[in-house]
């Protein structure tokens, strides 16, 4: 008996056997195998033992009082001091901020004068130590005994003053700090603004702005996503550096510490206690700066507020992109 081949019965084999042989497309992306990584677990795992022996050494050692730890950590003097420690932290961040910015409008000037003394200043103040312009700025009074207002070259004083009732340690803080401070904001404000297309200089021009609405309104709103991390950075790094302040008597949280630990020999508790206020002055910093550099970011997402009416309100989100 003779047997006739089926054509489409044969091509359905093939078909059939070829969907067969070929995996299907799940089976053909790549398996990631992760290799195992002992060390890296070991590594955890030392980590985590150094931690738990570091903190009960310390919370275990008879040497450390806690209970003048807890005497001292809302005790009013320490209290004060810290108000201290944030008052210098906020007026010296101030000055220095508006003593960067002109000292970084002068370093951009097409004056070469301007140019010579704005990097003198930077080249000096931020090539010696704090530490050292603080005591010079308190001992002030060795080289000029009397501070007088009037004609140069000994002439007439219309008003003068002593000078060590003027430069106090509190004043003498605040000259050393802002000063300091605004050599390092000048740099940073400098670099934001030189990130700054140039081309966006010359539009302001075109359109008759003059140099200072060019800068106000143009230069510095775009110049922020560079200056806000770097400025954080140093408001973050100011408050712990107030602490500098206590070599001369500036009434802060780490001088009122070192007076009354010379007054009870409490020496590392009420340095504790001083260390766990700059801890909670620096992390309310962080998440201060982290909020900001969030809202500067490109691309960030409209403010809480904004968005819970545009949730609550129909229609409001799109007025506001259409405004």
């Amino acid at each position: 008996m003779t047997h006739r081949k089926i054509p489409g019965a044969t091509l359905g084999a093939a078909t059939a056997a070829t969907t067969s042989a070929t995996p299907p497309e799940d089976d053909l992306s790549p398996q990631v195998t992760r290799r195992p990584r002992p060390g890296r677990w070991l590594a955890v795992l030392a980590a985590a033992l150094f931690a738990v022996w570091l903190a009960c050494t310390v919370i275990v050692n008879p040497n450390l009082h806690w209970d003048i730890v807890a005497k001292y950590q809302f005790d009013g003097v320490i209290l004060k001091g810290l108000g201290v420690t944030i008052q210098l932290t906020l007026v010296s961040m101030a000055l220095g901020i508006v003593i960067g910015v002109l000292v970084a409008v002068m370093q951009l000037s097409d004056s070469p004068v301007l140019r010579l003394t704005a990097g003198a200043y930077t080249w000096f103040f931020r090539g010696t130590p704090l530490l050292v312009q603080l005591i010079f700025w308190f001992n002030l009074a060795l080289l000029f005994p009397v501070i007088s207002i009037g004609v140069p070259f000994d002439g007439p004083k219309l008003i003068s003053w002593q000078c060590n009732q003027v430069i106090t340690g509190f004043v003498a803080a605040l000259l050393g700090l802002s000063i300091n401070e605004g050599a390092y904001m000048a740099e940073i404000v400098r670099a934001g603004t030189q990130s700054v297309d140039p081309g966006q200089r010359e539009a302001g021009a075109s359109i008759g702005m003059s140099n200072r609405q060019i800068l106000s309104r143009i230069i510095l709103p775009q110049a922020m996503r560079v200056i806000i991390p770097p400025f954080g950075n140093q408001f973050i790094s100011m408050l712990k550096t107030t602490s500098l302040v206590s070599v001369i008597a500036g009434a802060d949280l780490m001088t009122v510490s070192q007076h009354l630990y010379l007054a009870n020999f409490e020496v590392v508790a009420l340095l504790l206690v001083a260390s766990l206020w700059y801890l909670v002055l620096t992390t309310i910093a962080s998440i201060g700066q982290h909020a900001v550099e969030r809202r500067y970011s490109p691309g960030a997402a409209p403010p809480l507020g904004r968005r819970v009416l545009a949730n609550l309100v129909p229609g409001r989100d799109r007025k506001g992109a259409a405004a």
